[in-house]
């Protein structure tokens, strides 16, 4: 293995004079026994399904339930109208991590990215960016190894599992390597990288995973939405010249100490937070009948 957290990414890193992708693929090579090839064209593969999945969110799609679908339509509509607020770039990576999970909701095909629930955010960001940095085919592969790597050392360290240590363990992951991704794609440094991971990460320090009936629909697809805009702002941030004053890996470890302390009850249980509202408890019933 050649690296096992951020810091050692990072130096691999520079010291190599890489991109953080470039380290991860030669870590698949190493532990895969795959060839370079093989690796990348598995890579292009996330990507179409991705690309796929955005696109069919964009066109509309409607949950089983009903709970979920159509908002990506409607935030694309508001850009259109020239009246948003936020920026275009900002809101169209919303809107396209919203479309991947409303299409997740659907029982669509999604690459998890690092979870289903958590799925919006890489591919969001990654499509918004593209629109600005025009970025080749390999490049956009890139950014998703760039997510792996980052990704890989939180699972490794942490957690990416809600039932685990709660949604910061998957939104807030998936919105710290969509961020640092994001950084090296517009030509920030692996250093800079790992400050916006660092910083994006620690703004989403306790969010419980409190979903609704217990489906992957409500708040999942906003808290997509909310991680998607996280990691442009971080992303930014991150760009400036702005640092995490608590370096990446001890970010990462806070997290998961958060996530041993969480109660069950915030922890996918469906047994606490909005799950456990007035207006949750009656959804569930709605969709489940009551409880015998």
């Amino acid at each position: 293995m050649l690296f096992r957290n951020v810091a050692e990414l990072v130096e691999l890193a520079e010291n190599k004079e890489v991109k953080i992708a470039e380290i991860m693929i030669q870590q698949e090579i190493e532990v895969t026994g795959r060839t370079r090839e093989e690796i990348i064209e598995k890579m292009d593969r996330n990507l179409t399904v991705m690309e796929q999945a955005v696109e069919r969110g964009l066109n509309g799609v409607t949950s089983v339930t009903g709970l979920t679908g159509g908002d990506a339509v409607l935030l694309q509509k508001y850009i259109k109208s020239g009246k948003a607020l936020s920026g275009n770039i900002l809101l169209d990576a919303v809107s396209k991590a919203v479309a991947t999970n409303e299409v997740n909701a659907a029982m669509g095909t999604i690459c998890a990215t690092p979870t289903a629930g958590s799925a919006g955010v890489v591919p969001g960001t990654l499509f918004a960016v593209k629109e600005v940095l025009n970025p080749t085919r390999m490049e956009m592969i890139e950014f998703l190894f760039t997510s792996a790597a980052f990704g890989f050392v939180v699972a490794n360290n942490a957690s990416i599992s809600g039932a685990a240590g709660g949604c910061q363990a998957e939104v807030g992951s998936a919105s710290g390597m969509a961020a640092a991704s994001i950084v090296e794609m517009a030509g920030g440094t692996p250093s800079q990288a790992a400050q916006a991971m660092a910083i994006t990460l620690k703004n989403m320090l306790g969010l419980v995973c409190d979903p609704v009936a217990g489906l992957v629909e409500v708040p999942c697809v906003k808290r997509n939405a909310m991680g998607a805009s996280n990691a442009m702002t971080a992303a930014d941030m991150a760009l400036a010249g702005i640092t995490s004053r608590i370096p990446c890996d001890e970010v990462i470890n806070a997290m998961f100490q958060i996530g041993q302390t969480m109660p069950s009850a915030l922890r996918e249980t469906a047994e606490g937070g909005l799950a456990a509202t007035p207006t949750g408890r009656r959804l569930q019933e709605q969709i489940f009948g009551k409880k015998q």
